[in-house]
C-alpha cells in the first residue's frame, strides 16, 4: 500500500514537471518565431524597396495537443497566479515554471520519500 502511494506521488510529480516544462517549452518557441518575424519586418521595412516575404502572421490556432498541454499547465499552475505579477510573459511564465518544479517537483518526492522512511 505505501508502496504504491510513494510510486504515484513520484509518477504525478514526474508528469506533472513533464507538462510544465513542455508548455513553457512550447511558448519559449512561439516567442522565438514572433519575435524572428517582428525583426525580419522591422529590417524589411527600413528598406522600401525589399518585399518581405515572412510578413505573414505567426500562426495563433492551437493544435489539440498544444490545447491540452496548455490546459494541463495552466490548471496545475494556477495557485502561483496570484503570486506572478509582472509585465512580463517571460517573467511570469518562468516563475510559474520555477514553482512549480520546486512545488510539485521537489516538494512531492520529498514527501513520497518521507512516506517510504516513515513506514
Amino acid at each position: 500500500m505505501v508502496a504504491a502511494l510513494t510510486r504515484t506521488l513520484r509518477l504525478a510529480s514526474i508528469v506533472i514537471c513533464l507538462i510544465v516544462a513542455a508548455s513553457f517549452a512550447i511558448f519559449a518557441i512561439q516567442q522565438t518565431e514572433s519575435a524572428s518575424g517582428q525583426q525580419t519586418e522591422a529590417v524589411n521595412s527600413s528598406n522600401p524597396n525589399v518585399v518581405n516575404p515572412a510578413s505573414r502572421p505567426v500562426g495563433t490556432k492551437k493544435g489539440t495537443v498544444h490545447r491540452v498541454i496548455d490546459e494541463a499547465a495552466e490548471a496545475v499552475t494556477s495557485p502561483f497566479s496570484g503570486i506572478v505579477s509582472s509585465g512580463s510573459e517571460w517573467a511570469v511564465e518562468g516563475i510559474k515554471l520555477a514553482l512549480t518544479l520546486i512545488i510539485y517537483g521537489f516538494g512531492l518526492g520529498y514527501v513520497a520519500r518521507v512516506i517510504r522512511v516513515r513506514v
